[in-house]
């Protein structure tokens, strides 16, 4: 039986390193995509990681997209992960940055949708996912020009989800509400962050649901969260 691929766009030492690995541990031939892969090929030599490759991405790119899944080849499982947050009042907010941030949190969801979805089409089937976020839901004082992004890509996912769902590919959009723990945030109490092995773990759960009981959102929040 041939190996599975698994291609995660918008891949740093956090959470997007963490689904690689998880994604691994499963036995799956794992593509890791990012803007510079340099810090990938070195996180990848540090961890002796095996079953994952660094690959250069632009995802606000259609072109870069269409050839970062040329090399993968047809994807069981792809994740898009990347972002570029953008904050400050509506007044002062910078057109050209909210453009920017939109391409890459927006169009670059659609994107991956164009370039990954023939591939699991021709596989007999799949699973998308995209990382989404508080301001997925809400557009919070300051956060305008990110929510303005996040929204539209939580209403591509929901048009991808109805329009792919009945030929076999799993649409879903996570909602992370919460800080993920990292190194900036030493010193924190680790209750209140969310520990991104298990945001990895839930991303494998919604990959391997039983078609008759998919979901399509799943949000994520420490238990001590304000919500």
């Amino acid at each position: 039986m041939a190996q599975d691929t698994a291609v995660v766009i918008g891949v740093g030492p956090g959470l997007g390193w963490h689904l690689c690995a998880r994604f691994a541990e499963a036995g799956l031939r794992v593509v890791a995509a990012a803007r510079s892969p340099q810090r990938l090929d070195s996180l990848i030599a540090e961890t002796e990681a095996t079953g994952i490759e660094a690959a250069a991405c632009d995802a606000a790119d259609a072109g870069s997209v269409q050839a970062l899944f040329a090399h993968s080849g047809p994807a069981r499982l792809v994740v898009y992960n990347a972002g570029k947050m953008v904050r400050g009042g509506a007044l002062e907010l910078d057109p050209a940055e909210v453009e920017a941030a939109w391409r890459v949190i927006c169009l670059g969801g659609l994107h991956t949708a164009q370039a990954a979805i023939p591939g699991m089409l021709e596989l007999g089937g799949g699973t998308l996912i995209y990382t989404g976020a508080t301001a997925s839901l809400r557009g919070g004082a300051g956060f305008g020009g990110f929510a303005l992004g996040k929204f539209g890509l939580r209403a591509l996912a929901q048009s991808l989800a109805r329009e792919f769902g009945p030929q076999g590919i799993h649409v879903a959009h996570t909602i992370i509400d919460g800080q993920i723990a990292s190194a900036r945030h030493a010193g924190r109490d680790p209750a209140t962050l969310l520990k991104p092995s298990a945001i990895a773990e839930a991303y494998w759960r919604l990959h391997t649901q039983d078609p008759t009981a998919w979901s399509f959102e799943v949000d994520l929040r420490p238990a001590q969260e304000k919500w």
